[in-house]
């Protein structure tokens, strides 16, 4: 298989078996571990509905921190949880792969440096992680999407990494993706605005196209590769099961990274690459 040919072609990859079960295992114990330590001040919810109501400070400053998002429909309409917090967060995010060791090793590993390498990374850098609950029954649809459109640089080069930690399926939310869409430009930037808050900048006004889009089912330790220009998109979670994922966003340090980008990090977290564990 010529990985870095069958990514040029289609936009993604699918590989099965990249991970052991016991190291997806070991991070889903710790992602339990965090949100049982996570005593929420703040309520952040999480959606790709309407983005700007996820525009406070507490998502505008997680850059460079552990911050956890709730799913849109763990409340009730008198704000309070319609079940255990263990069950109603969406996410962590987002440098989990700076701040927790576990996490860290995870990400940074001489399979990744290579693969990274061969897709084109002259000089690769892990933006940000994610750990993706997508709980049952509440776990939200995520809308077509480039991840270039938040995670952008010029020129382009977001690559992201996206770990399956159980199976997913059509019945559980998986990914979808368009083979050959990351050949169609980007269409909006996600940008801080002037006044505060953030905004999206459109680039292109004609719309993602979703026909021809196709399920990405994969086993538990499979890795899909997307490139930043790829819409694809994840449906919501009607079933009984999870769909725990853990995603990290590579950029190329050659590149330019705007700053009016969401995603900011003090001077005191810099950007780093494969080390030490490579």
């Amino acid at each position: 298989m010529d990985r870095a040919r069958d990514f040029e072609r289609q936009g993604f990859l699918v590989l099965p078996g990249f991970v052991p079960p016991a190291a997806c295992d070991a991070l889903r114990t710790r992602a339990d571990e965090l949100v049982a330590e996570f005593q929420p001040e703040t309520v952040s919810i999480f959606t790709t509905h309407d983005q700007t109501r996820t525009s406070d400070e507490y998502f505008l400053s997680s850059g460079d921190a552990i911050r956890f998002f709730f799913e849109e429909d763990a409340f009730r309409p008198d704000g309070s949880l319609r079940q255990e917090k263990a069950l109603s967060i969406n996410k962590i995010g987002h440098a989990l792969h700076d701040l927790d060791p576990l996490f860290d090793r995870f990400s940074r590993t001489q399979e990744l440096a290579k693969l990274a390498s061969e897709l084109g990374l002259k000089q690769p850098l892990l933006l940000q992680s994610m750990y993706i609950f997508k709980q049952p029954h509440i776990g939200g649809e995520v809308n077509c999407h480039q991840d270039a459109t938040f995670l952008y640089t010029e020129p382009s080069t977001c690559l992201g990494f996206w770990f399956a930690l159980e199976d997913a399926t059509l019945e559980n939310g998986c990914l979808w993706a368009l083979p050959g869409g990351h050949t169609l430009g980007l269409k909006k930037r996600f940008v801080r605005a002037e006044g505060g808050g953030t905004a999206f900048q459109v680039l292109d006004p004609t719309p993602l196209p979703e026909e021809g889009m196709v399920p990405l089912e994969v086993e538990k330790g499979t890795l899909v590769v997307l490139h930043g220009l790829l819409p694809h998109r994840s449906g919501a979670n009607t079933s009984s099961k999870s769909r725990h994922a853990y995603s990290v966003h590579l950029i190329d340090g050659t590149a330019h990274y705007p700053e009016d980008n969401w995603l900011r990090r003090a001077p005191s977290l810099p950007l780093r690459g494969f080390g030490p564990y490579v």
